[in-house]
C-alpha cells in the first residue's frame, strides 16, 4: 500500500478527516491486494468507500443496516480467508452486534478488521444514539481483541496497513471530524500494541489516544509555559496494553495522566489504571475524560469544550491538580 506522510499530505488528510482518509486507505488497500474487502452497514459513502465500490465492485459488500448480520457475514468471510474490513458507526458495532463480535470474532478467533467511524463526540448534533462513547468499555472486555484508536490521519494509512496483515480480531476506532489536528507530518514506526513516546517529562506524562493525541500536545505547551517538564504518550492500541513500555513511563515520571474522549467507564483511563494496580506501581494517576453521563447534542467542537477535552480545560485540569 502506498502513501507518503509529509506536511503536505498530512494537511489534505486533515481537512478531509478520519472518515474520509480511511476511505483513502482502504482503496489503496484494496488496490493492492485482492483478497482485501470492504463490508459496510449502509454506509459506504458515509465511510468514504464510494469510490472503491466503484472501482474494485467486486471487493465491496453493502450488508445495508444491518449490523448484526455485517459482523456474522464478516466472520464467514474471513474464515473464507478475506482480509475484510468492516465499519459502521461506533455503537452500531461495539454495542447493537456486541453479541456476534463476542462469539463470531471474539470467540471463534476470526481476524476480521471492525471499523468504527465517527467515535467519540464526532457525530455531533445527531446526538447520544450515535455517540461512541462507551465502546472501548465493551471491546476491551472481549477476550481475544484487539483495539486500536489512531491519532490523526495519518495514523490511520498507518493502522489500516497494519490491520491487513493482523492475525486477530481488530477494533479500529476512528475519532474526529473533518479538519481532523495532524499528529505526524514525517513517516515513523507504527506497531500494534507499542506505545508511541513523542516528548519526556520527569513532572507528569500525558497518555492519550486518538484524536485527544493533539490536544495532549497542545496542552504539554501551555503546562511548560507554567514552568512543568511535560511528556506526552501515544497509546493508540489500548487493548492489549504495552505493558513494558507503560512500566518503564511509571518509573521515569512523576505522575501519570490519562486523557480520552471516551466515558472514563472502562476506556483508556481504566486500562491504566487496572495496570497500575495490578503491578502496584506508585505514580498518582490523573484520569480525564468525558463523565458517566448523557452528553448535550451540539457541534462537535463545542462538545469537547463541554466535556472538558479543549487543550485548554486539559491544561488546566492538570495544572490544578499538580497545584501550579
Amino acid at each position: 500500500m502506498e502513501f507518503d506522510i509529509n506536511p503536505r499530505n498530512a494537511r489534505n488528510w486533515s481537512r478531509i478527516g478520519s472518515r474520509g482518509v480511511y476511505g483513502l486507505a482502504m482503496y489503496e488497500a484494496a488496490k493492492s491486494d485482492p483478497s482485501v474487502l470492504a463490508v459496510s452497514a449502509d454506509l459506504g459513502k458515509s465511510s468514504g468507500l464510494d469510490r472503491l465500490a466503484a472501482d474494485f465492485s467486486g471487493q465491496f459488500v453493502n450488508c445495508g443496516i444491518a449490523e448484526q448480520n455485517m459482523v456474522s457475514f464478516s466472520a464467514g468471510l474471513s474464515r473464507a480467508g478475506f482480509k475484510v474490513f468492516a465499519s459502521s458507526f461506533a455503537p452500531f458495532i461495539a454495542m447493537r452486534a456486541s453479541e456476534q463480535v463476542r462469539m463470531n470474532l471474539g470467540y471463534m478467533e476470526e481476524p476480521v478488521k471492525l471499523v468504527a467511524i465517527g467515535s467519540g463526540l464526532a457525530m455531533g448534533f445527531l446526538g447520544n444514539s450515535h455517540y461512541g462513547i462507551e465502546d472501548l468499555a465493551v471491546m476491551r472486555s472481549i477476550p481475544n481483541m484487539t483495539v486500536v484508536s489512531p491519532a490523526d490521519c495519518a495514523e490511520i494509512f498507518k493502522g489500516v496497513e497494519a490491520a491487513k496483515s493482523y492475525s486477530f480480531p481488530l477494533y479500529i476506532r476512528l475519532t474526529g471530524a473533518v479538519n481532523n489536528p495532524v499528529v505526524y507530518q514525517e513517516d515513523y514506526d507504527f506497531r500494534i500494541g507499542r506505545i508511541i513516546q513523542l516528548s519526556k517529562g520527569a513532572d507528569v506524562t500525558i497518555l492519550a489516544s486518538g484524536t485527544m493525541v493533539a490536544a495532549a500536545l497542545q496542552a504539554a505547551e501551555k503546562l511548560r509555559e507554567a514552568g512543568a517538564d511535560v511528556g506526552v504518550v501515544n497509546v493508540h492500541t489500548v487493548t492489549p496494553l504495552d505493558q513494558e513500555g507503560i512500566r518503564q513511563l511509571f518509573s521515569e515520571t512523576r505522575r501519570i495522566v490519562t486523557v480520552e474522549e471516551h466515558t472514563l467507564v472502562g476506556g483508556l483511563g481504566s486500562a491504566i489504571a487496572e495496570f497500575k494496580a495490578d503491578e502496584n506501581l506508585s505514580a498518582p494517576m490523573l484520569r480525564l475524560g468525558i463523565r458517566d453521563k448523557f452528553v448535550k447534542t451540539g457541534d462537535y467542537a463545542y462538545l469537547l469544550v463541554d466535556n472538558g477535552l479543549d487543550a485548554d480545560a486539559i491544561a488546566r485540569s492538570i495544572a490544578n491538580w499538580m497545584e501550579i
